[in-house]
């Protein structure tokens, strides 16, 4: 196929088409209306504009009409507020599904660092904070999220959606320590700031950023932190424990559940189990079903 046979999926220039020229395939519920997400949209328009042009799709040459493919809520909001033209992508057809789903979100890294950039080129506090629906001094935590952060970690993370309160439960720790628990986090696939708390409360003292101030985390004693670190420290133990053996294993039963199955498979022994062991046939056929290759995978260490 040649590169001219491609058919190109969207006209190559942004239209500003008149408002009116533009009509939304549904209609925003009210519930989206007094959402979160709508306000900080709005909020961003307001202040700066549309960053991400309308999606449309021609109605037909003669009316010079188009519907909306994606955009609503930015086309409800400018419609809201008398804006008179509006700036979209043309489509070169309707198709039927939705661009957003397509989108690849902006990891908690990739956005502090989009704020630093804004930051460092002038924007000021006030009008950043403004644009993205937030207190000024929650932007101002956000930007020292990383401050006391090991890089290794911020490597792991890039590409995660992290809660910003979870590294402030990791400024807490040594660096090394900082790792492990982010390693802890993957193993569980759990990165939410409660499951850091967590981590953080079964830390030792001397695996903390400042071990010579006492450990407190809300909620709990003392002597319920002690029995966490206890814990933990032998739940790591017993993990990597299997992890360093888990390969070994998993290969011997595969080759005892073949052997299992080429027996059972075997009418004459089956019928001599099922009349005389059926105790033993039964066990056999639940290790071949329990060490299926989906149900290995699905148990394997992440």
């Amino acid at each position: 196929m040649q590169l001219s046979d491609v058919r190109m999926a969207f006209e190559r220039r942004i239209a500003v088409l008149s408002i009116d020229a533009v009509l939304p395939a549904r209609r925003v519920p009210d519930n989206v209306r007094k959402s979160v997400k709508y306000r900080k949209i709005a909020r961003s328009i307001s202040e700066i504009g549309i960053v991400e042009p309308i999606v449309v799709a021609p109605l037909n040459a003669e009316s010079g009409q188009h519907v909306i493919l994606d955009g609503h809520i930015r086309f409800e909001i400018l419609k809201g507020v008398g804006a008179k033209e509006v700036r979209c992508l043309i489509a070169s057809d309707d198709e039927g599904f939705t661009y957003n789903k397509r989108v690849n979100r902006l990891s908690t890294i990739q956005e502090h660092y989009m704020l630093m950039r804004a930051l460092d080129r002038g924007v000021s506090e006030e009008r950043l904070a403004k644009s993205l629906d937030v207190d000024v001094k929650h932007l101002r935590k956000r930007r020292t999220m990383l401050d006391g952060i090991a890089p290794e970690v911020i490597e792991l993370l890039k590409d995660r959606t992290v809660s910003p309160i979870t590294f402030e439960a990791l400024r807490k720790m040594k660096p090394m320590r900082q790792i492990a628990a982010v390693e802890l986090m993957e193993s569980a696939a759990n990165f939410s700031s409660s499951y850091a708390k967590a981590i953080l409360a079964a830390t030792r003292q001397t695996d903390l950023a400042k071990p010579d101030k006492p450990k407190a985390v809300h909620g709990m004693t003392p002597e319920q932190m002690s029995r966490m670190e206890r814990e933990m420290e032998a739940l790591q133990q017993e993990f990597k424990a299997v992890e360093a053996t888990y390969g070994d294993d998993v290969l011997l039963l595969v080759i005892a559940t073949g052997y299992l199955s080429k027996l059972v498979g075997n009418r004459k022994v089956e019928r001599y189990l099922s009349h005389n062991q059926p105790e033993i046939l039964s066990e056999f056929r639940s290790i071949i079903t329990a060490a299926a290759p989906e149900r290995l995978s699905a148990t394997a260490p992440i």
